[in-house]
């Protein structure tokens, strides 16, 4: 079992060069915060992820690769939605 000191650290160092903050909460899920650096904007929030599941490196690695996913979708739809009403996105996903 990986504990969860050492699973936080893993998990904010695979969303690296972004921030990322996880905590435990009282339930011993993880909230996970995504976001960037210098100008503090929130990429991803996920508030309660169970951990049960994370007892190896493939599946820490596969919930980070979901959750990259996920903003991908989540950033290229924003950018599609700008740009189909007129507006400059902010930002698109490379």
């Amino acid at each position: 079992m990986i504990s969860a000191l050492e699973l936080r650290h893993i998990i904010e160092c695979g969303f690296l060069p972004l921030s990322c903050h996880c905590t435990v909460n009282p339930d011993g899920s993880l909230m996970i915060k995504v976001f960037e650096p210098t100008s503090g904007r929130v990429d991803l929030l996920v508030t309660s992820v169970t951990t049960s599941g994370l007892n190896s490196s493939r599946a820490i690695a596969n919930l980070i690769g979901e959750l990259r996913s996920e903003m991908t979708e989540r950033s290229v739809s924003f950018s599609k939605t700008a740009i189909d009403e007129g507006r400059k996105p902010e930002f698109v996903s490379k």
